[in-house]
């Protein structure tokens, strides 16, 4: 998340007990917009736990947030979810705590070949911050995507049964 008020608001929705998943501004110069996804630290994939009112919590304590900061974001429409099934992956982190479970990568060109997205198995991340690797069990062989060629991941929600 770049920005300062991204940074801010990350802090502030840990401070009263959730994880900013993602945000993003958008809408008018008259009405702009602000989507936040916000999920429970301990969440499961398939099972963030977040609610209605926790929504409603959260939408709160940030249009509170906004209104102190004084910059004019107060006038911001503000929507806040939870992260839903196939849950985004945005932060480096993301790819570390859901090792073992089932994603799929879009890039901004090609992926391991000449595909702009993969699905398989999350085995991980690896390298230095600004240099991480994502590593995927893809028809039992290891594949290697730099952090940096992705544009968008997702968990892939497998139904039971």
């Amino acid at each position: 998340m770049a920005g300062s008020l991204e940074q801010e608001l990350e802090l502030f929705v840990s401070g009263i007990g959730f994880e900013l998943v993602s945000i993003e501004r958008g809408g008018g110069r008259r009405r702009p917009l602000l989507r936040m996804r916000v999920d429970r630290p301990d969440s499961r994939p398939g099972h963030s736990n977040v609610t209605v009112d926790d929504c409603a919590e959260v939408s709160r304590a940030v249009r509170r947030f906004l209104e102190e900061r004084g910059s004019g974001e107060d006038e911001w429409v503000l929507e806040v979810s939870s992260p839903g099934v196939e849950r985004p992956l945005t932060r480096a982190r993301d790819y570390a705590r859901f090792a073992g479970e089932k994603v799929r990568l879009r890039g901004f060109g090609p992926l391991a070949g000449d595909s702009k997205q993969i699905v398989g198995r999350l085995a991980g991340v690896e390298g230095e911050t600004g240099r991480e690797v994502v590593v995927l069990e893809v028809g039992g062989e290891q594949t290697r995507v730099a952090l940096s060629d992705i544009a968008k991941a997702t968990l892939v929600y497998e139904f039971a049964g």
